[in-house]
């Protein structure tokens, strides 16, 4: 819940974003909230606590209280004695938020990244039996890939083998 802002020194509210932004998701270690997107928002309040706004990558994500609970914690060892973290749900997250940087770390993992951009105007087209999208393999650059099963290790990544390495890998999925 918002009290009320207040003018921050510029310095505090960078410094607390930079705090927050280093905290890793759980569930893809590589990755910290900041390369993910999920971090939106760093504001103080008119009462003097730290406010930090998440989307998480949908709505139901397991890993979401997990991030809202290291997301205080970093803030709170770096000196932040009041912290509040929101989850926002609109707009909702899309893999157009992740970074450049975050898209490199999850290759050099051997995660297959989302494409470039993934948000649609529009009806959402849905493959029925279709070959997906242009998967290229993280391990050897091959675009000679195939989708396992759309349900990977996690509810954000799908199942691929590479037919040139003959490596599975996982692909996270655009949304």
């Amino acid at each position: 819940m918002t009290v009320g802002l207040v003018d921050a020194p510029a310095g505090v509210l960078a410094r607390a974003r930079r705090v927050a932004a280093t905290v890793l998701d759980p569930e893809v270690p590589v990755l910290t909230i900041d390369d993910l997107g999920i971090l939106r928002e760093v504001r103080l309040a008119a009462d003097g606590a730290i406010e930090v706004d998440l989307t998480p990558t949908y709505s139901g994500c397991p890993a979401v209280e997990a991030i809202e609970q290291d997301v205080r914690s970093a803030l709170v060892g770096a000196g932040f004695a009041l912290v509040r973290v929101r989850r926002v749900l609109s707009p909702a997250w899309t893999t157009d938020w992740m970074t450049a940087e975050g898209r490199r770390k999850l290759t050099e993992y051997g995660i297959a990244p989302p494409p470039g951009t993934s948000a649609a105007v529009g009806p959402v087209s849905v493959s029925l039996g279709r070959r997906p999208a242009l998967v290229r393999c993280p391990q050897c650059g091959s675009s000679d890939t195939a989708e396992l099963s759309r349900f990977g290790s996690t509810a954000c990544k799908s199942l691929w083998r590479c037919h040139a390495c003959r490596e599975p890998f996982d692909h996270f999925k655009a949304h």
